[in-house]
């Protein structure tokens, strides 16, 4: 069951304490953990935190979870993507990798102090990329705009079972306050989402491609960036262009 999830359970201890001890947890904390699996992690953040919150999809290791002895677990037998979850301060996950990109896009819509993410190294190197390289992407672009992220260590794929064919890294994030520049920040994922869906092509084609968007509106945006690709905005020029588009929708309407 657990390789049809795509999930991949840690067998090293002192790994396992190490992403804990990342996570500084004290009494006060709520952890919300998905893809809680056999528990290894679970009981170690139950140790650890005030309350911990386990979301697990596969019913048999639902049942498996059950048998923990903690007063401050609370298990929901659910998938993380369609579930809305209860307030948490804390995320400390090993990620079932397959699920790796959907689920930190809406991590980033609530408002969480601090995450400790396990993910497959290629990606979790994406989250911190820069410019004009290979791994700058949407996702980039969204991580840098709602958190302050960085790699704490890499992770040999051989300390899971089963193990994954590639090997991970461990990510710490600490979410921004706000405000954080954009006047809409659905929008502003829309904007990152449609610049990015074809890279090779200038960014006004992209967005008239995969945005609801006509020529006229795009002309509040100075043809210097409409004529460049996606990888090579930063940050703040992406705020500017969402912005930019969000105000003229707002004014014609």
């Amino acid at each position: 069951m657990a390789r049809k999830f795509g999930q991949h359970f840690i067998t090293d201890q002192r790994l396992l304490k190490r992403i804990v001890e990342a996570a500084s947890l004290c009494s006060d904390d709520v952890v919300l953990e998905i893809g809680a699996g056999y528990g290894s992690l679970t009981e170690l953040l139950c140790n650890h935190a005030g309350k911990v919150i386990a979301i697990e999809k596969d019913p048999v290791l639902v049942n498996h979870l059950s048998n923990i002895e903690a007063d401050n677990l609370e298990i929901i037998h659910a998938d993380a993507l369609d579930v809305d979850f209860p307030y948490f301060n804390k995320i400390v996950s090993n990620l079932p990798y397959q699920i790796s990109s959907p689920i930190t896009f809406k991590f980033f819509k609530y408002g969480f102090d601090l995450a400790v993410l396990m993910y497959q190294y290629e990606f979790a190197k994406r989250i911190n990329a820069q410019t004009n390289t290979r791994d700058y992407s949407r996702l980039s672009v969204a991580a840098q705009y709602f958190v302050d992220a960085r790699l704490l260590f890499k992770v040999s794929k051989n300390v899971f079972k089963p193990p994954p064919a590639v090997n991970s890294a461990v990510v710490l994030m600490r979410m921004k306050k706000t405000p954080r520049g954009a006047l809409d920040e659905d929008f502003f994922l829309d904007i990152a989402r449609a610049s990015f869906a074809h890279r090779r092509k200038k960014l006004k084609n992209s967005l008239l491609a995969n945005l609801a968007i006509n020529r006229e509106t795009l002309k509040e945006v100075p043809s210097s960036l409409l004529n460049r690709r996606a990888e090579t905005l930063n940050l703040t020029e992406f705020i500017q262009l969402s912005n930019t588009l969000i105000a003229d929708a707002i004014k014609s309407s």
